[in-house]
């Protein structure tokens, strides 16, 4: 192919019920990877999906959902259109489904793996009540002080979630991000808002959860690397199982450098491709980037995507 496309996967907050249903109904792909998930992992992926549950909000079976209705639109695409990016990216969650796009983790594998990853969150947040807050239209700075100030205060608040310019997702204790808030709005932030999340992820409050997730990332990540993964860690580029197995437990207690990412790799790359429901990422890109940017969330969302990226390859 002679355009350069990123692959990207977004995170918690992308589910809703319903996703995945359009290709569940149309695909034989779609209904084989969905059966072989349930099987795996003992959910009911049909009823979690496509049936309202209050499980989809719980972050042991968020996270799996997820990354199968990613894993089934990015291996359709592949099907129409075989394509090796010149990178991929996930936000949070969505690493673990950049890592099967390019072949370090098998889809089903990875199923298992990230819902094994959302239950030591949700244990490691056991006894906590536990939240995370969006900061609208503050400097990074700013939101970093004011949590450091806090924290000198005894409070458990960290900046974790570097989104786009202006929005920033904190973590921690509920109460203390609800004392957090109004300092925010002190400061001008536009909005200081809680999100619902059952988690305070990408902060220190998960640091049990990184050595048992390190061995299961042993047993099943692969040294198979088709391209690079941008690490949200360090916000740069890693090819190797050595380096997953590095990167991926710090990634729980470590800020998502998402709009870095972005930033360093922007230059080296034609148009986007998001894979899975919601285009979230698509809209943090919006102001960061003016490359095309294709979502695959439906069969209407795929043609689209095989056609454009197809004309676009054609020159």
């Amino acid at each position: 192919m002679s355009i350069k496309c990123a692959f990207l996967f977004a995170g918690q907050g992308s589910q809703a019920v319903g996703m995945g249903r359009d290709f569940f109904d149309n695909t034989q792909v779609a209904k084989d990877m969905i059966g072989d998930a349930s099987q795996r992992t003992g959910i009911d992926f049909e009823k979690l999906l496509f049936e309202e549950n209050s499980d989809l909000e719980k972050t042991e079976f968020t996270q799996p959902a997820i990354l199968l209705v990613s894993a089934i639109a990015h291996r359709l695409f592949q099907e129409a259109i075989p394509t090796t990016p010149h990178y991929a990216l996930g936000h949070s969650l969505g690493e673990f489904s950049a890592l099967v796009s390019v072949g370090a983790l098998d889809a089903i594998d990875a199923v298992e793996l990230v819902h094994l990853r959302g239950k030591l969150m949700a244990k490691a947040c056991e006894g906590q009540a536990v939240g995370m807050m969006v900061s609208l239209g503050l400097d990074d700075a700013v939101v970093e002080e004011i949590c450091a100030t806090q924290r000198e205060q005894g409070l458990s608040v960290w900046a974790v979630n570097y989104n786009a310019v202006g929005q920033i997702v904190i973590a921690g204790i509920k109460s203390d991000l609800e004392i957090l808030a109004p300092l925010l709005k002190e400061a001008k932030a536009k909005r200081a808002m809680l999100l619902n999340m059952s988690v305070a992820s990408h902060c220190p409050l998960l640091q049990s959860a990184t050595a048992p997730l390190s061995q299961k990332l042993q047993e099943m990540l692969q040294d198979a690397f088709s391209a690079p993964v941008v690490s949200n860690v360090t916000a740069q580029k890693y090819s190797t199982k050595a380096q997953a197995l590095e990167l991926l437990p710090e990634q729980l207690i470590s800020p998502v450098k998402y709009k870095q990412s972005i930033a360093n790799f922007d230059e080296e790359v034609d148009c986007y491709i998001e894979f899975g429901h919601g285009g979230v990422l698509k809209g943090l890109n919006r102001r960061a980037t003016k490359k095309p940017h294709f979502v695959v969330s439906d069969m209407a969302s795929l043609q689209v995507a095989i056609e454009e990226v197809g004309r676009l390859s054609n020159g």
